[in-house]
């Protein structure tokens, strides 16, 4: 996958896991906080760490985020400032945010005012946000190990139709190199699924592989 620039605001527990998982994957993380101690702790984990406001939309363009392709805004207490944080990283023109919301009214609130996917903590962890942040047909994602797992996704457009053979997911030798698990059609669930089975356009497929073919999975929709 390409690399990204990614601004993620907040170092708790939930901010600092998606900011050093993205930098484990290659990606470029900008990380921003209040708290001096939480900076200096992640400057180990990612590309730049910086004491700031992000409810201060100088203090944003000054950071040069305007040019960034997607921000996690990871604020946990603080409803009024991570609603004023994705207010702002909106306006300034970043295309993609993801906003961590405490209850469904906070939720309702992040999407009104311009966040794109909205992530409660007690239901997806940091490490998994990370994980499908660039890849949004990974609808769950188990990590089996470094860099590599079990993820569930949407059976993408281009291989409605086709056969898992055709659709060059039948195996490790063949395009992808992952192996589909499952097969989830409604709800009905088919379990190692032959080669021979043709795709449909409400499937989910359960796949291991590791994240590097996962991903290109999505860089197929993408062509």
């Amino acid at each position: 996958m390409a690399r990204k620039q990614v601004v993620v605001v907040g170092l708790g527990r939930f901010g600092s896991n998606v900011a050093r998982t993205l930098y484990q994957r290659g990606h470029d993380v900008l990380a921003i906080d209040v708290e001096e101690e939480l900076v200096q702790e992640a400057m180990g984990y990612v590309t730049y760490s910086v004491r700031g406001d992000a409810t201060n939309e100088t203090v944003l363009r000054e950071l040069g985020v305007a040019s960034f392709d997607a921000a996690v805004v990871a604020i946990g207490e603080n409803i009024q400032s991570s609603i004023m944080g994705t207010v702002l990283l909106k306006s300034i023109g970043i295309p993609y945010i993801v906003a961590r919301a405490r209850n469904q009214l906070h939720g309702q609130t992040l999407e009104r005012v311009g966040a794109d996917h909205i992530v409660f903590p007690e239901q997806e962890t940091g490490i998994r946000t990370a994980r499908s942040l660039f890849n949004p047909d990974v609808l769950e994602y188990m990590d089996l190990g470094a860099e590599y797992g079990v993820s569930k996704i949407k059976a993408l457009n281009a291989f409605h139709g086709l056969t898992l053979k055709e659709a060059g997911m039948a195996g490790s030798r063949d395009k992808y190199g992952v192996s589909v698990l499952a097969v989830r059609r409604g709800k009905e669930v088919i379990i190692l699924p032959s080669e021979e089975e043709r795709l449909q356009s409400d499937d989910q497929l359960i796949i291991v592989g590791s994240d590097e073919l996962i991903d290109r999975l999505h860089e197929t929709k993408e062509e």
